[in-house]
């Protein structure tokens, strides 16, 4: 009773509050760690994105990243509240690119588009409705702005113009001048956040990859998933019994395909949508045991599930007054927000699940649809709004269950269906149902300017050449991961292709000492291990530029398209990814500056051009750029354990010295939070004769210290 007196007060007070009118035409700034400003408009709501995601910023990580001058004109910043609504106005000078605005699939640049920032499952179309709507924008002019408010936030991303902007185009008569157009020049990014205030942050450069380094490094920094997490993971058909998950982990075994953990999907459950939150007796009689020889066999278990309570759930009663308003497919929709509910679904799990060592979930269905979810007028028992609640959900079920593993110093790395800002530090990454090759890598593209992680998944396939170049992609992303849920499908179900498949996986498990390091760089620099070309130095954004529009001749509000590049990316450090599609024999692929090679044979492929690449069937091109330094592994069938060594095999691409920096730690516990982790430092070096050598840096005494035997192949020959 009290809480909800408190609750009616707040009202009151908001709605007093917002028969007001604030202007702000130029917010204060306050520099809150190097690099990083904020500044408060009106009276912003309490419950946020950052308290959602419970962020600790890691300052000591930002500071090392140096000083950084406001990057923004300020007396151009305009902010304003009007009848419990807040309009924000950021500059844009001509020319300039802006990323990011949520995990979209189908475009990289921003400029031009209105999106309402909206938890949903992707629909097909970039309108700001998507798994993870982050209100955040990096511009090619290197800074970053997010706004930091868990309400749908439209964005006006340089489309509307005012009638007082000195950059205000001349009107056009469309009659006899062909300039017109129906987009004039816009030189803002507009916004509107349904609330009586706002908290807003700008991340300096100079680069645009140092404002994203600040944003990840200011939300704790990137997860760093337990190695095995990094290997090769199969998601079995729904109602799979226990005899038949070690079956198919036999299988991997019997036929030499590389098997890190497997995902059991609803069938382990008693009931599901909604869920019971416990096994099911008659599919598996003894979860122990069956944990246990999984483990056994160095395979472990990630467990599907959505946050809808059933009936039948030995949690439910005890969550009745935590629950909200409306149902899901019957289930109750706890108020995660609550520390109480929170506790009743850390208890239950860690009871019946990750005391026998699941080490991790999948979480399902807390995006969208809108016909499925709760609706806005939906309420809880926090005070929280419903709109609140859904933009943060995703958030708030990676936070509670990272917690669960963290307090038993154990790393866990899961699937999720939704997220928003702040959350960089969960070890989560998305997927989704929507199954578009193409617009999956634009979303992995994408997911680097967001502060989250994304996975292209391999379901099924209409032919061998389509499982394929699905596979290579799948091996070059954060989880490699086939979903069989439905299909049943294994990475032989297609024999045309079933050694380029395999070889493909042990090449995955060939590189997780390179992705392992560049997860460490994600997690203690902020960098993100997949990112957009636009990111890295040198490339030419506009080195394919193409008008492409066959219908403005009969449709004057038709405007022509700048072709992006939105299928190719950077992984880590040194490899450029260049996947083809079904149907393609060959593709070209735009080089940044500097002498890049192929990464299978070391030949130089070329410098700043555009190059036509025919690689046939069996490989997906990769290059590698000038004094690039990959460390691999031999191709094991099972990710190192804690204890366990392994030979490194450094290669190296190029004429030039080259340097990288190696991540070691135990792989599985948090103890590298204090401190039990090491970098090696591997140098290749020019002799005056003109002979590479490498050598790579001794361990500390005392820190981790995996490595076995070394040796070197240096791939590029003159």
């Amino acid at each position: 009773m009290k809480n909800r007196q408190v609750l009616k007060i707040k009202s009151v007070i908001i709605i007093l509050f917002c028969l007001q009118t604030i202007y702000s035409q130029s917010p204060t700034w306050t520099e809150i760690a190097p690099g990083v400003w904020k500044t408060t408009i009106g009276t912003p709501e309490a419950y946020n994105l950052f308290s959602a995601a419970e962020i600790l910023p890691n300052t000591n990580a930002i500071s090392k990243l140096g000083e950084a001058a406001f990057p923004l004109s300020r007396d151009k910043i305009n902010a304003e509240t009007v009848n419990c609504k807040t309009f924000l106005r950021f500059p844009l000078d001509k020319g300039e690119e802006i990323f990011g605005l949520g995990l979209n699939f189908k475009t990289v640049y921003q400029r031009g588009k209105i999106l309402q920032l909206h938890v949903d499952h992707y629909g097909g179309t970039d309108n700001g409705r998507t798994h993870a709507p982050v209100p955040f924008y990096v511009s090619d002019k290197g800074y970053g702005v997010f706004i930091n408010s868990a309400r749908y936030i439209t964005v006006y991303a340089g489309t509307g113009v005012r009638k007082d902007s000195p950059d205000a185009p001349e009107p056009k008569d469309r009659n006899t001048d062909k300039s017109w157009t129906s987009k004039p020049y816009s030189d803002a990014v507009e916004m509107v956040v349904p609330a009586a205030g706002a908290e807003v942050y700008v991340f300096g450069g100079p680069t645009a990859l140092d404002a994203i380094r600040r944003y990840n490094l200011f939300c704790g920094g990137g997860c760093l998933p337990p190695r095995w997490g990094l290997g090769f993971t199969q998601r079995v058909k729904t109602l799979y019994t226990s005899e038949e998950v070690v079956a198919e982990a036999k299988s991997f075994a019997e036929k030499g395909f590389p098997l890190d953990f497997i995902g059991l999907e609803p069938g382990w459950q008693s009931k599901a949508y909604p869920c019971s939150f416990e096994w099911d007796k008659t599919r598996y009689p003894n979860p122990a045991g069956f944990v246990k020889t999984m483990k056994d066999m160095g395979i472990r278990l990630n467990l599907w599930t959505n946050p809808y309570v059933s009936p039948a759930s030995p949690m439910y009663q005890a969550l009745q007054p935590y629950i909200g308003s409306h149902t899901v497919w019957g289930g109750a929709v706890p108020d995660y927000t609550m520390p109480e509910a929170q506790k009743i679904l850390l208890n239950q799990i860690n009871k019946d699940q990750v005391s026998l060592g699941i080490s991790g979930y999948k979480i399902d269905e807390c995006d969208g649809y809108d016909r499925w979810l709760w609706p806005d007028v939906a309420k809880f028992p926090s005070g929280n709004s419903a709109e609140q609640i859904r933009q943060t959900y995703g958030v708030l079920l990676q936070k509670t269950t990272t917690h669960q593993y963290h307090d038993n110093n154990t790393r866990t790395f899961g699937l999720v269906r939704a997220s928003n800002g702040g959350a960089s530090s969960f070890p989560y990454v998305i997927y989704n149902d929507y199954y578009s090759h193409e617009d999956f890598i634009t979303a992995l593209i994408n997911s680097g300017f967001n502060g989250v992680l994304w996975t292209p998944e391999v379901r099924s396939s209409k032919t061998g050449e389509e499982w394929l170049r699905r596979f290579q992609t799948v091996c070059f992303s954060p989880m490699a991961m086939i979903n069989a849920w439905s299909s049943g499908t294994k990475p032989w179900s297609y024999p045309e292709v079933e050694k380029e498949v395999k070889n493909y996986a042990l090449l995955r498990m060939q590189l997780l000492p390179y992705f392992y390091s560049e997860f460490a760089k994600y997690h203690f620099e902020g960098t993100p291990p997949f990112r957009a070309m636009n990111l890295e130095p040198g490339f030419d954004a506009k080195a394919k530029s193409e008008l492409k529009n066959d219908n403005l001749g009969e449709n004057p509000y038709a405007e022509a398209v700048t072709k992006e590049i939105k299928d190719q990316y950077m992984a880590g450090e040194y490899l450029l990814v260049a996947p083809l599609f079904t149907g393609q024999t060959s593709r070209t692929v735009i080089l940044p500056k500097g002498n890049w090679y192929d990464f299978y044979t070391g030949k130089y492929v070329g410098n700043g051009e555009i190059i036509t690449v025919s690689p046939g069937l069996e490989k997906i091109p990769v290059f590698v750029k000038d004094g690039g330094i990959i460390p691999m592994m031999p191709p094991m069938l099972h990710a190192p354990s804690a204890n366990e060594k392994y030979d490194l095999e450094i290669r190296f691409y190029g004429t030039n010295a080259g340097r990288y920096a190696l991540y070691d730690d135990d792989g599985e516990t948090f103890n590298y939070e204090k401190g039990d982790y090491s970098w090696r430092i591997i140098t290749v070096d020019r002799d005056k004769k003109g002979k590479l050598s490498g050598s790579i840096s001794k361990v500390i005494q005392g820190k981790p210290d995996n490595i076995n035997k070394v040796s070197w192949k240096f791939m590029s020959v003159e």
